[in-house]
């Protein structure tokens, strides 16, 4: 993640850091396999990491399956920390009491943001219209905190075949104003029956990506998520369907996309290409919020699957050889990530 506004907030406090999913810094690969830590089942990918004077140390990472599924609603329990000075061997366990370890789900840190893209030409508002605002009522209900964080915000979009992606409702944290919003399309919304679906694709890839950027520069971790529903296939031809791939592909790291498809006219193919991420099929509006639930899991867990983690290092020395183990254990899967950071001017008194 490209959080340099993030290190200046921390410039008199932070020092240099590296980091890996495996072993790139540090210590040699013999050093990590002192720990005889498994077989590596879990992906865990550290998004950003800094220390803070006296002692603090913070890593904001993510974890993930091996198939790329997000790992959400682990707890303290799910994480083993280990360090390791230039006068240790192996690694050494760190424990509560000793470091005042803690791992955060989505904390102050963190905005995760959901766009809901409704495709809303006429075929949808002549045939599944109520199908589709009762699917979207479950996602928002789904996705969204019981009690409004922050932390979390949704926007809803629409398209139909003008070169415009439509704003419903801006980003909220408030469930209630989008479900207002969703109770407020009527089948006269639109004034043109083609399909836009690339320009909807490229619009919305956009929108997300100035999230990010905009979440970065007010010193946020930052997450998106693209959640586009259609009922059939791009029928303007403003864009190509290249243009739109490679809109998804070149976005940044940190958005997801998904898609759901309604009816025999959609083009999965195209639509498992656009929703990179995951993609969901419902062959009849009575399947549509069975599938909008299926993407909604989805969505809550890559928002719930960052973590951050914070811990008192008794660590002082100053040389950059002090190394850190992340070993993540969730059933009978696990995974770790090492990093490396530098104590210089690490005292007593972290809290």
């Amino acid at each position: 993640m490209k959080l340099r506004a993030l290190l200046a907030l921390f410039v008199l406090a932070s020092l240099s850091f590296s980091c890996s999913s495996r072993d790139d810094d540090g210590n040699s690969a013999t050093d990590i396999d002192c720990l005889n830590l498994g077989t590596q089942e879990l992906d865990i990918t550290i998004q950003e990491s800094f220390t803070t004077l006296p002692s603090k140390v913070s890593v904001f990472f993510k974890v993930n399956g091996s198939d790329g599924s997000p790992v959400a609603g682990l707890t303290p329990s799910n994480f083993t920390i280990f360090e390791q000075g230039r006068n240790d061997d192996c690694y050494n366990e760190i424990s509560n009491s000793e470091a005042s370890g803690a791992i955060s789900p989505n904390a102050q840190i963190f905005s995760n943001n959901t766009l809901l893209v409704l495709d809303l030409s006429n075929s949808v508002l002549s045939t599944s219209l109520q199908e589709l605002k009762q699917a979207s009522s479950s996602f928002i209900a789904n996705v969204m905190p019981a009690i409004p964080t922050d932390s979390f915000k949704m926007a809803i979009y629409w398209f139909d075949g003008e070169d415009i992606l439509h704003e419903l409702q801006p980003l909220t944290t408030s469930a209630a104003v989008l479900q207002e919003a969703i109770d407020g399309i009527t089948e006269d919304i639109s004034n043109d029956p083609s399909t836009d679906l690339y320009g909807a694709v490229i619009k919305a890839t956009e929108i997300a990506d100035d999230i990010i950027d905009v979440s970065e520069n007010e010193e946020l971790f930052a997450a998106a998520s693209v959640v586009i529903f259609t009922d059939g296939t791009d029928q303007a031809a403003r864009y190509t369907e290249q243009e739109a791939v490679d809109a998804v592909s070149d976005a940044d790291d940190d958005i997801s996309f998904f898609t759901i498809g309604l009816g025999s006219e959609i083009d999965e193919g195209i639509l498992s290409k656009i929703g990179q991420t995951e993609s969901v099929f419902a062959s009849n509006a009575a399947e549509l919020e069975s599938v909008f639930n299926d993407i909604s899991n989805g969505v809550a867990g890559q928002a719930n699957s960052f973590y951050l983690f914070e811990y008192c290092s008794p660590k002082r020395d100053g040389s950059g050889m002090n190394n850190l183990v992340i070993q993540v254990i969730n059933g009978n899967q696990d995974g770790l990530v090492q990093t490396s950071f530098d104590a210089t001017g690490f005292t007593s008194g972290c809290e």
